[in-house]
């Protein structure tokens, strides 16, 4: 809600805390000729936004951010988990040849490989494929553990991480997605993927919500 537009109104009220905070809902309502129970929308919406801050006995003050400061706040909380894709994933004993069908088949960029107990043992990303593809080998003989980048080269991330973060690995690592992990006994089950597709609605609808 920071780069919403605001009434009048909820102008004039940051406007008043601004120049008299900390002030409390009471002597801003008084300054407007309004009833509390009247401005009490405007004073949650602007809180919620990040405009405002409220202390118990002390009143309303202004947090003195920007609406890029206040997008960039709310930009910081967004989690993996909320935005996440359901995951491609094939057996370490597929071939080349399948790969490639299945990248194209359901289009994504990367396929997660994983071993007969469905933990991830590697990546396969589209500059694997094509790699493999320029030789003169016959790629139905080829199984993908050959190509593909093995555990513990491969960046992962948890539901519980922040978009951000991710979207700074993805940028320092050159890759277009992640494998979202959960820690078993036994290694890394892959529970689902965070793409640059995946960061880039987060951010779309983000603005969006915002605007």
């Amino acid at each position: 809600m920071s780069t919403m537009e605001l009434t009048k109104r909820q102008e004039h009220i940051l406007q008043i805390v601004k120049d008299n905070g900390p002030i409390t809902g009471e002597h801003i309502a008084d300054q407007l000729n309004l009833t509390r129970a009247t401005l009490r929308p405007d004073l949650a919406i602007l809180t919620m936004a990040g405009y405002l801050d409220a202390r118990p006995r002390v009143g309303y003050f202004y947090t003195g951010k920007t609406e890029t400061q206040l997008l960039t706040d709310n930009l910081k909380k967004l989690l993996v988990g909320d935005y996440q894709s359901i995951p491609v994933v094939v057996s370490e004993g597929v071939t080349v040849y399948d790969a490639i069908c299945t990248m194209f088949l359901e289009d994504v960029g990367t396929l997660f490989v994983v071993d007969k107990e469905s933990l991830l043992v590697g990546v396969l990303s589209r500059k694997d494929l094509l790699r493999a593809s320029l030789g003169k080998q016959d790629l139905t003989t080829i199984p993908v553990h050959i190509i593909m980048t093995r555990m513990p080269n491969i960046t992962v991330c948890t539901k519980e991480d922040y978009l951000i973060d991710v979207a700074e690995k993805l940028i320092e690592k050159q890759i277009d997605a992640l494998p979202i992990v959960k820690q078993t006994d036994k290694g890394y089950e892959v529970v689902g993927r965070i793409t640059k597709t995946n960061i880039t609605k987060a951010f779309v609808a983000l603005a969006s919500d915002n605007g």
